[in-house]
């Protein structure tokens, strides 16, 4: 494939070429808007570099495409929106109990039920707190940029063969949407398969991967080593951007186009003498709790700033163990919070 350095790229087509210069081998999905440019641009792509794409018949024969081609050994990818991936929850469980990397692009739109195809980001606790059945986890991974979303798809293939998981990239339909100038980086060479992998041309031994566990005992030491791996990935993986933070005390937090809209209205308070600061979780999980928590010693009260019904805002309250105000300022439906809404927040919180 023959690419500039520098394109103008959508968010949903960024993180395709970011799979792809990672080293991603396959992708399977089906379209859903606002994703739909993943599957097109992967479409187009992947053949071109002798990589495989095969769009799926529904989004649950996907995501077991994504769990045999990991198995295999292979890099995998799947992606779709808030419908999609509940429909791709079962075999998300799977994955995780099978411990087999993949990367996962949930571009949110509205809900609940068919909803809309305007950006929300209320799959939050859907993804963030595990969808499916059992007590697994997933890494998150929250882009606010085009640049990101290509950045970000290296970062999720790399920690999820780290860890042997699932990654997700959460996202909003604006950040998908968005049209932005994006620096490629220089490509990966493909990884070879792991030892692990049901791989008959590089693994001597005979591997097993299973979900299924008839043995409670078994069962339950399987639970014990995916909890450890779990508590090691919130020691290690957690990860904020953070803005006029050091002396805030209106802390302001938000992801993906919200972390965005905060950032500008922290520059306009500021100038106005208000000490405002911003946290944008980039892993949703692991929660930057370290983050919050040393905000918290200067910081007076906080405000959550959300595309949903407010999920993030409890990990927040969770993170600094309710030791300062948590609001919520919100919008839904597709709607989505102007830098004078939360300007008009931070001020009156500041004037009381």
């Amino acid at each position: 494939m023959e690419y500039s350095n520098k394109m103008l790229l959508k968010g949903n087509e960024a993180v395709v070429f970011g799979a792809l210069l990672a080293g991603c081998d396959c992708y399977f999905g089906y379209p859903i808007t606002p994703a739909s440019e993943i599957a097109h641009t992967a479409a187009e792509y992947f053949p071109k570099l002798n990589r495989v794409f095969l769009q799926a018949e529904c989004e649950t024969a996907s995501i077991n495409m994504v769990l045999g081609a990991s198995a295999a050994g292979r890099r995998a990818m799947t992606a779709s929106s808030g419908l999609g991936i509940s429909l791709k929850q079962e075999g998300v469980s799977y994955l995780a109990t099978m411990e087999l990397p993949c990367v996962i692009v949930d571009v949110m739109r509205g809900g609940p039920g068919l909803g809309n195809i305007a950006p929300e980001q209320s799959d939050y606790n859907q993804v963030v707190k595990g969808g499916g059945h059992g007590g697994y986890k997933v890494i998150v991974l929250a882009p606010s940029s085009a640049q990101e979303m290509c950045d970000f798809a290296a970062l999720a293939f790399d920690l999820a063969d780290k860890y042997r998981t699932p990654v997700y990239i959460l996202t909003d339909g604006v950040i998908g949407q968005m049209l932005e100038s994006v620096t490629l980086p220089e490509p990966k060479p493909r990884r070879e398969s792991p030892e692990w992998a049901l791989d008959y041309k590089t693994c001597n031994t005979t591997n097993f991967l299973t979900s299924i566990y008839m043995e409670n005992d078994d069962l339950e030491a399987l639970n014990h080593r995916l909890n450890d791996r779990y508590d090691d990935i919130q020691r290690h993986e957690q990860r904020a951007d953070t803005y006029m933070l050091d002396d805030a005390e209106i802390v302001v937090c938000g992801f993906g186009i919200c972390g965005r809209v905060i950032r500008t209205a922290v520059e306009q308070l500021r100038k106005e003498g208000l000490k405002v600061g911003m946290i944008r979780p980039i892993t949703l999980f692991p929660f930057p709790t370290d983050t919050f928590r040393k905000a918290a010693e200067h910081a007076r009260e906080f405000v959550c700033v959300e595309m949903n019904n407010g999920q993030m805002i409890n990990d927040i309250k969770l993170a600094i163990d309710c030791s300062r105000p948590v609001s919520l300022l919100n919008r839904m439906g597709g709607n989505i919070p102007t830098v004078e809404e939360v300007a008009a927040r931070c001020r009156r919180i500041g004037g009381e």
